[in-house]
């Protein structure tokens, strides 16, 4: 037990509920240019749809329970940070939420309005666009 699991080729999966999963996909797929990956109907009462990029290192599965609600997000500080340092396809994928008809929020923590761009799904949970390189 002293040597520490080594994470770094580890494939992510993020997970979450949703109560309006086309919407989510909607939201992801068309607005941000995600992937449907694989999609499952009814599996122990459970619907789902997980989106990314083939080849990724992460993607995201949105799961609808068909007997309890998921509920929105329990407050404005979740969030997935896309890092979009180029200036032009930063503002490409703002304008295409925009057009959407997904207007900018703002975030709770006033640093991720300084080089982005926040929106809400429609769950609450929050995407910010960030014009910047990662930090790490």
């Amino acid at each position: 037990m002293t040597e520490p699991v080594d994470v770094r080729r580890a494939h992510v999966r993020i997970a979450r509920a949703t109560d309006y999963l086309p919407a989510v996909v909607k939201f992801y797929c068309d607005g941000l240019g995600f992937e449907v990956l694989y999609e499952f109907v009814d599996h122990d009462g459970f619907d789902g749809v997980m989106v990314g990029h083939k080849g990724a290192a992460y993607h995201l599965e949105f799961t609808r329970n068909r007997s309890r609600r998921a509920g929105r997000a329990s407050n404005d500080e979740h969030l997935i940070v896309f890092y979009l340092p180029d200036d032009a396809e930063w503002q490409r994928a703002v304008d295409r939420l925009e057009g959407m008809g997904y207007a900018p929020v703002p975030a709770s923590n006033p640093y991720w309005d300084r080089a982005g761009t926040t929106f809400e799904d429609p769950d609450g949970y929050r995407i910010v666009l960030q014009n910047a390189d990662s930090p790490v």
